[in-house]
């Protein structure tokens, strides 16, 4: 891991030069197909025979909630369609647009609490971090658990090659446990919250297994806020930084603001794209941008160089952050393991952004980005503090 004071800025790093497929070895030897096309890696993530090798308890070599073999990418067939079809109509883009208003709540309830602690403050422990986990507390249901330890869970749920692997096996457990109960609690006294709408769509669904619906369940409560916070804090990072320019349109108009989302979502990646290749097998012989992809062999995709090809996007992507994206984002993934939680993430997101931008038009940040600190360890990447005045 590198030292903190040679970490860029997500907004700032430099992805490849979108390329017709190559050959290319993973750090473990194995040969595979790169592609870094937007067409190409699109078609490839929306197209069924490309799926993850679900990790063993053989051979897998970390504990973390992402890779565990149960988890909703690692499943595929019957069981992956009826663990997304437990999900699918609470994170709809209809259920979401349901849930906007108590949304936009806790963003108002959070800025007041920020306005009143007064300037200077930091907004990660007033804002960018307790948003998101204000929401996903309405969400499941979980009211009993403090901040701290949910922050503990999630740090080790997400867990990156660096982190100890015992204290992430103890946090895990740790973690299950609370699951195990609170799924037992909500089959036993259901409520109107999600992990009650899951544990009944799956009992109901047959054929879901416990360490997947807990796995799922798990995920939901520290993998919301963990995204939400990690997108907010690296936007505001940006555009505090580096566009105080485009401040006042963002907080006098939502329509713009929704656009700006979109840019945010599309250019700043969750972390360091090269980290973590998620390679992919194909389960049938497929002509690929050009070349034919063997059945067994495995393919690599460069969302991020993708999210910039020139003959797909701006040359300058970040020139007028708001003017609509010229094609769908491929920051969310696709096909059937396209991530659930988007259209809370893009909500959290713009009512975030809209909402502190028209409550505070003159914030300000007072340390520069090549003095923040980073939270690290995980297989996202965040601001420790964001300090600001108005």
């Amino acid at each position: 891991m590198p030292s903190t004071d040679t970490i860029l800025p997500l907004h700032r790093l430099t992805t490849a030069e979108p390329a017709p497929p190559r050959r290319t070895t993973l750090p473990d030897g194995t040969p595979a197909w790169h592609f870094s096309r937007y067409t190409d890696v699109r078609f490839v993530i929306n197209h069924a025979t490309f799926q993850r090798d679900a990790p063993t308890a053989a051979d897998d070599d970390t504990t973390n909630l992402v890779d565990a073999p149960d988890a909703v990418a690692n499943v595929h067939d019957d069981q992956h369609l009826r663990l997304r079809r437990a999900i699918k109509r609470a994170f709809s883009p209809r259920a979401i647009a349901r849930m906007t208003p108590w949304v936009a709540g806790v963003v108002d309830q959070l800025l007041d609490a920020l306005v009143e602690h007064g300037s200077p403050a930091d907004l990660v422990t007033h804002y960018t971090q307790p948003l998101p986990i204000a929401v996903m507390r309405r969400l499941t249901g979980v009211h009993d658990v403090d901040n701290a330890r949910l922050l503990h869970w999630a740090e080790h749920a997400f867990a990156g090659a660096t982190t100890d692997l015992a204290k992430t096996t103890e946090a895990t457990r740790e973690f299950t446990e609370f699951t195990l109960k609170l799924l037992a609690e909500r089959r036993h006294t259901p409520g109107p919250d999600l992990v009650s709408s899951l544990v009944q769509a799956t009992d109901e669904e047959g054929g879901i297994t416990e360490p997947q619906l807990v796995n799922l369940v798990s995920t939901l409560v520290v993998g919301g806020h963990d995204t939400a916070m990690t997108m907010l804090s690296n936007s505001l990072l940006y555009l505090l930084g580096e566009r105080p320019d485009v401040w006042a349109r963002l907080g006098s108009d939502e329509a713009a603001a929704r656009l700006l989302t979109e840019r945010m979502l599309h250019l700043i990646p969750l972390g360091d794209p090269d980290e973590r290749p998620n390679p992919l097998r194909a389960h049938e012989d497929i002509d690929v941008g050009g070349v034919t992809v063997r059945a067994g062999e495995i393919v690599v995709v460069d969302r991020a160089a993708a999210n910039r090809d020139p003959a797909v996007f701006s040359d300058d992507p970040f020139s007028d952050l708001f003017a609509p994206l010229e094609s769908p984002t491929l920051a969310f993934g696709g096909g059937r393991h396209y991530c659930p939680g988007t259209w809370l993430a893009r909500t959290e997101l713009h009512l975030g952004l809209h909402r502190l931008a028209a409550r505070l038009p003159g914030l300000r940040l007072t340390t520069s980005d090549d003095a923040v600190q980073w939270r690290l360890g995980t297989i996202t990447r965040s601001p420790l503090h964001l300090p600001v005045t108005w």
